[in-house]
Order: C-alpha cells, then sequence, then structure tokens
C-alpha cells in the first residue's frame, strides 16, 4: 500500500467518525466533484473529491455510507477510475448502474440521513435526491460545514489573484449593452432580480476574466442584478483600483464573496440597499414588490445554500438568461475564436513537426509520413520523450503565440494503452514514454485574450496496424460527416450525433463520451447550452447560428490503444436551393487547422466526396498555416497536406 493510498484511507476512518458524531448521525455523506458554484474545473481546494477518492477526472461524485465507499462517473472515466481507486472504493458506471439517488433509497435504510455541503449542490440535484428519498422517509440534510474539510488538514489556502478587466476589442459587447437586455428579460418575465452564480456567467456579464481556477480565466465571485442596481461579489482582495473605477463607472456595486448569502437575503424580502447608477442612493424595495418579487435562479447552476433563502414561491426557476447570449457569439467573438485558432493550429503543426524529428533521430522511428518496419531507439538517449515532456513542448510552442494566457485544459498527451483513457492525466513521475510501435494521441487547447482553443489529433510514428488504420477511417468518416451536415434551424445535437458514429457502427465499434460540446470566447473550454450527444439533455438546445461546437468523434480498445479527431466548428447559415417550411437552414465552419496524418488513413474506406473533403481541408491548412512557420516547418506542412487519392 502507497503513504497516499494509507493517507485516504485514514481520512475515511476519520470522515466516518465525523458522521457518527454528528447531531443528528449521518449515514451517508455525498461528496460532488463541484464548488459552490457547480463548476466543471474547480481550484484546488475545492477538488474534495479527489481528496478523500484519489480518483483525478473532472466528473464524479463520492458517497460514503457507514460500511462502503462508491464513486459514480461517466464514460470517459471508467477505465482511469478503475486505476485510481483503491480496494476499498466501489466504481458505480453512469448508464449503467443505478443513479446515486436510486442506489441510496434502495440501499440506505429508512429514515437514513444524508448529509451534503449545501454550497456544492446545486438546486436541481437536491430536489431530485429528495423525491427519491421519499421511498423511505430519508433526509437529505445540509451541513452547516463541509465535513471533508475538517479532515483535510493541508487544504490549499485561498489566494488572492487579482480581477482583470476583459476588453470590449475582446469582448465584442460592453457591459451596458449586456446589462440592458438582461433587465428587459427580467422585466418580461415580471422578476425583481437575478442570482447569477455560474462563474462563467459573471465573468462574461461584467467582461471581467481572472486566474482563481487553473485552465478556466474565471473568478470566484457572485452577482446580483436588479432592475435598478448590479452587485460584484468577490474577495475585495482581488480588486485592484482599475477594476474598482471600472464596476463604480458601470454602476455596479462591490461586496465581499462571503456577503452574498446575506444580501439573498436581503434581496428576497425588498431590503437589498445599493449605490444606484449615477451614484445615487437606491433600495429594491422601491420595486413594485406585489407585481414584480420573483427572484430568477437557474436551479442547475444556483446552489441550495442560495436558494434556501428564497421562499419556494418566489423562486423563478428558468434557465439563465445569460446562458444563450454568452453561447451565441458576436462577431467580435468570432473573429478573435477564428485568429485565435490559427495561431493555435500553427503551434500544433510546430510541435507534430519538431516530434517527427525527435522520434526519427531518438527512437529510430520511421517518422509520420513513412510506414518501414521497425524502429531503433538510441542506447543513451540525449532526450527522453516522455507524455510529459513531450505536451511541454506543445505548451512552450503555444506559448510564443500572440495573445497566449494559458492552457485551457490539462493536456491528453497519451501513448497507447493510456489513448484508450478517455480523458487521460499524465503524470511526470508515471507518465509513459514515447514509443514508435504506438499511437499518440494528444488533445490539447489553450487561452488566448482573444479564444479559446480544443484540439485532438492522433498520430503513428512507426507502422499502425491494418485495424488500426480502419479504426482511424472511421472515425475520420464520422468526423468529416458531421462536419458536411446541413440541417434545419430547431435541430438539437441529439439529432446530430448519430452522424459522427454511423460509420463506426457499421462495424460494430462506437465510443462513450458525447460528439461535441460549446467552447468559451476566452473562458471555459466547455461551454453549454447546447452539446452534440446521444444523451437526453442534447435534446433541450437547438443549434443556432453563431454558436461553437466541437466535433470530435473517437473509438478506444482499453489497454490496446485510442483514437480521436477534434476540429472546433462555428454554426452558420447555409445556403441552401430550397427552403422547406421556411425555417432556414444551418450548416458548419471549421475554423481548427492542422494535418490529419495520411498514412492512417484507408482511402479504399473513403467516398470520392470525402477524398475532396480531406484535400480541401489540407489545402486551406497549408494556405493559411504557412506564413507562421519556418522553412522546414513549412516543408513538413506541405508534405503532410499532399492530396490523397483512392489508390494510395
Amino acid at each position: 500500500m502507497t503513504s497516499s493510498s494509507a493517507a485516504r484511507n485514514q481520512h475515511l476512518d476519520e470522515l466516518r467518525a465525523l458522521m457518527a458524531s454528528h447531531s443528528p448521525p449521518i449515514h451517508a455523506l455525498l461528496i460532488p466533484s463541484e464548488d459552490a458554484h457547480q463548476s466543471e474545473y474547480v481550484s484546488e481546494r475545492d477538488k474534495r473529491r479527489q481528496f478523500i477518492s484519489g480518483f483525478t477526472g473532472s466528473a464524479g461524485l463520492a458517497l460514503i455510507t457507514t460500511k462502503e465507499a462508491l464513486l459514480w462517473t461517466d464514460g470517459r472515466y471508467f477505465l482511469q477510475a478503475t486505476n485510481q481507486l483503491s480496494d476499498r472504493w466501489r466504481l458505480m458506471r453512469m448508464g449503467e448502474d443505478p443513479p446515486v439517488e436510486v442506489w441510496i433509497a434502495d440501499n440506505l435504510s429508512a429514515e437514513a440521513v444524508i448529509g451534503i455541503d449545501s454550497w456544492c449542490i446545486s438546486v436541481d440535484s437536491a430536489q431530485r435526491y429528495e423525491q427519491a428519498f421519499l421511498k423511505n422517509n430519508q433526509t437529505l440534510f445540509q451541513l452547516s460545514s463541509d465535513l471533508v474539510d475538517e479532515v483535510w488538514k493541508d487544504r490549499p489556502p485561498n489566494d488572492a489573484t487579482p480581477v482583470i478587466v476583459h476588453p470590449v476589442e475582446f469582448a465584442g459587447r460592453s457591459v451596458a449593452q449586456k446589462m440592458k437586455e438582461l433587465r428587459e428579460k427580467l422585466q418580461h418575465e415580471k422578476a425583481s432580480g437575478i442570482i447569477i452564480t455560474a462563474l462563467d456567467e459573471v465573468a462574461w456579464l461584467y467582461n471581467v476574466r481572472g486566474n482563481d481556477v487553473h485552465y478556466s480565466p474565471v473568478v470566484h465571485s457572485y452577482a446580483i442584478v436588479t432592475l435598478h442596481g448590479a452587485f460584484f461579489y468577490v474577495d475585495k482582495r482581488k480588486v485592484t483600483t482599475e477594476v474598482k473605477n471600472y464596476m463604480s463607472e458601470s454602476g455596479i456595486d462591490i461586496r465581499e464573496y462571503d456577503m452574498v448569502q446575506l444580501d439573498v437575503s436581503l434581496l428576497a424580502s425588498g431590503q437589498l440597499k445599493g449605490s444606484a447608477v449615477n451614484g445615487s442612493l437606491h433600495m429594491e424595495k422601491d420595486i413594485n414588490v406585489a407585481e414584480q418579487s420573483k427572484i430568477w435562479i437557474d436551479s442547475n447552476s444556483c446552489c441550495l445554500a442560495l436558494y434556501s433563502k428564497l421562499r419556494p414561491d418566489q423562486a423563478l426557476m428558468l434557465q439563465s438568461p445569460i446562458t444563450l447570449p454568452k453561447a451565441v457569439k458576436n462577431p467580435m467573438e468570432l473573429t478573435g475564436l477564428r485568429k485565435a485558432h490559427i495561431r493555435d493550429g500553427a503551434a500544433v503543426v510546430q510541435y507534430l513537426a519538431w516530434l517527427d524529428n525527435q522520434m526519427q533521430e531518438n527512437y529510430g522511428a520511421s517518422g509520420y509520413f513513412s510506414e518501414a518496419n521497425g524502429s531503433q531507439k538510441k542506447e543513451h538517449l540525449e532526450i527522453k520523450l516522455t507524455e510529459v515532456s513531450v505536451s511541454d513542448k506543445l505548451e512552450a510552442f503555444r506559448a510564443e503565440k500572440e495573445h497566449f494566457k494559458g492552457l485551457s485544459f490539462p493536456t491528453i498527451s497519451s501513448v497507447g494503452p493510456n489513448a484508450a483513457i478517455i480523458h487521460y492525466s499524465p503524470e511526470a513521475n508515471t507518465c509513459a514514454e514515447l514509443d514508435a510501435d504506438k499511437i499518440y494521441l494528444c488533445d490539447s487547447g489553450a487561452q488566448y485574450l482573444d479564444g479559446t482553443t480544443d484540439i485532438t489529433r492522433t498520430v503513428h510514428f512507426g507502422k499502425p496496424s491494418e485495424h488500426q488504420k480502419s479504426c482511424y477511417t472511421a472515425v475520420l468518416k464520422g468526423h468529416i460527416a458531421l462536419d458536411a451536415a446541413v440541417f434545419p434551424n430547431g435541430t438539437t445535437g441529439h439529432a446530430l450525433d448519430i452522424l459522427a458514429r454511423t460509420p463506426l457502427w457499421k462495424s460494430g465499434l462506437d465510443y462513450r463520451h458525447g460528439t461535441g460540446h460549446g467552447i468559451g470566447s476566452y473562458l471555459n473550454v466547455h461551454e453549454g447550452p447546447h452539446l452534440i450527444s446521444f444523451r437526453p439533455s442534447a435534446r433541450n438546445v437547438p443549434l443556432q447560428a453563431s454558436m461553437t461546437v466541437t466535433d470530435e468523434p473517437g473509438y478506444y480498445e482499453d489497454g490496446n490503444f485510442g483514437i480521436r479527431l477534434e476540429n472546433v466548428l462555428i454554426v452558420k447559415e447555409a445556403d441552401t436551393k430550397f427552403n422547406f417550411g421556411e425555417k432556414g437552414y444551418l450548416s458548419f465552419e471549421h475554423i481548427t487547422w492542422a494535418p490529419y496524418q495520411t498514412k492512417l488513413i484507408n482511402t479504399a474506406l473513403l467516398t470520392p466526396a470525402e477524398i475532396e473533403w480531406v484535400n480541401l481541408y489540407h489545402s486551406d491548412c497549408q494556405k493559411i498555416l504557412e506564413s507562421y512557420l519556418n522553412v522546414q516547418e513549412k516543408e513538413w506542412l506541405r508534405k503532410a497536406t499532399e492530396p490523397i487519392t483512392a489508390s494510395s
């Protein structure tokens, strides 16, 4: 047993002791992945589920009972969780095993008390759990403090990184424009105010960014907006003079982060005071409370702790009115995203050319272009290539590019069997060395002031098997099919998901993750509300022009290899010959630029139209990127984008 495993076992025992001594006794403790803002990616100090379980994936839910420890996660992480969980844990596979609330209702005793930190659970989840617990008169109990924090003795501190004003030249729209539209929506719904808890929504609305969460340029904050005022709840140590003046000019009051719960109570009673626009004092009680007393919350992102301060009949529970405007990019955001992806594509090409050279020189690989048999690794390597060291080189190429601010998620740099772990995260001391005889999958992205990127390419520097080629080609065919889709307005990502899977299905293959997610504009790399997926939630929101979405089918063989190809797409209006039903039609514009490895393509499996698509994409790729490359890199890209034919 490792020291870390022993420590986690001790933490489990300590946690159970706290549960037993609590009043009332806690029979089971829910530990979500999310923070107080229901974020996908959280700060180090908010990684409670990771701390207690050892599972490092971004999605999952732990349940500690008096005798068992269980972890639920989705198909992206089944293999990773199996590898990371100790024998004291049981993996529960979402979509295959019962959901956590059903398991609790069926397996825990009647009248059991299930504890939860009410800041770390959404209203939707809490209400779903409470409904399931009625079956056996079980209780969801809101804890006054998080029990995990009490056993986490070396929990990271709360750093005070500064809030940053995001210039309109990148944001595309001013705070005044956004607030005007938001207040019009409040009036339309007869709401007196809205509580905004999602970090990217606060950042987007107020045109601010931060560094509180790795990979996501957000600041830990809340916002309350009323018909006459606006409030920004943040650790004031993070507020510079520039930000203070900016907020004042925008009519926004800055409050301490911890004041939000008290102010929600005041908002609920019409007693919330603040400095109104133009400096005069306003009080929300001035509003006709009888006519407009509803408080808007998004029950998917608002935590139970804040919701509990409202009367049940007072909460207007609708999707946040910020979600859709944030997802539908304005022209300046679209321009920025296109430019960011060009620079990012150049960095990826520089990386692939460098890696190709290194694999040939140090590992005797046949290389990116050749399929010659055999490889001869040098006995004394000058440079040992590992999953981490090469991903660091990719980051270095990106860091040279204009407006670079950091990565948009931990790079998935994976060799051979590790590539079959869908969201694999290599660690420097345990990661694999590159191997000329194995597939290499690299899923990576960056944050630039003008856009967020996400790209995946899969390559082989030796001789791929025919099976690997056929799998890669099936993934590519699905990738092309989605890219080339034309569909009527009102179509959801659920309807489009099948396009990317059909070529795999024809061989009895599939993948356990969604096909596409939205991308932020110098914000979160995963952005809703839309997605392309088999999951029922993908039916909720139709795709609209100016949305962004990824196109990333894949195929994974546990213990062997993984393949994924990913581009970012912009939804655009399609120029169709007809317009049946006067609906209007949509299509996609790809903005990601990096070549597909042609030696992994079995061209006999491609249609003439698919071959034409690859050749046109590669031709555009070369034209768009060559000005960013040196002579050797240009030559590498020229060779990588040579036309393919059915007989090649």
